[in-house]
């Protein structure tokens, strides 16, 4: 899947979530869609955090 920007009518900024054939999955606010994101933790943030954790010990 894809994940593309657009605009509202109201100018804000989206973020568009597309299948394989082109048609919409997800539509959603750019500011939603980064809070979610930044909430979440990505297998390479975890994984260094884990090297990281066993260093020390």
């Amino acid at each position: 899947m894809k994940r593309t920007t657009h605009r509202s009518v109201k100018g804000t900024k989206l973020y568009a979530v597309r299948d394989e054939k082109g048609r919409f999955v997800d539509i959603q606010t750019y500011k939603r869609a980064q809070a979610a994101d930044m909430k979440r933790k990505s297998k390479a943030e975890i994984a260094a955090k884990a090297k990281k954790a066993t260093k020390k010990k």
